[in-house]
């Protein structure tokens, strides 16, 4: 059983959440831009749910309700995929 975030990442295809979830986002994103930029979206790429909170933490938390030990895809809506990273990148999680 996996305990920890750390151990999800550790088993899931990074490389494969992030293809699939980029995808799904391009789909979706005339929904979400521009009225909630700024704001994070957590997908689930297997089941396509999103999940919209302030920060990356609170869209991850409240997919997590939905998905247990589950890895999502997390945009910064309205940046490109390089901001989102830096952005995750200096934040706490």
């Amino acid at each position: 059983m996996l305990n920890t975030t750390e151990d999800l990442i550790k088993q899931a295809d990074i490389q494969k959440i992030a293809q699939q979830g980029a995808e799904i986002y391009k789909k979706i994103k005339s929904q979400y831009e521009p009225n909630d930029n700024e704001k994070f979206l957590a997908i689930d790429i297997e089941s396509e749910d999103t999940f919209l909170a302030e920060t990356s933490s609170g869209a991850v938390e409240k997919a997590r309700k939905a998905h247990q030990n589950k890895v999502f895809y997390v945009v910064k809506i309205g940046h490109s995929f390089a901001e989102t990273l830096a952005h995750l990148g200096s934040e706490k999680l």
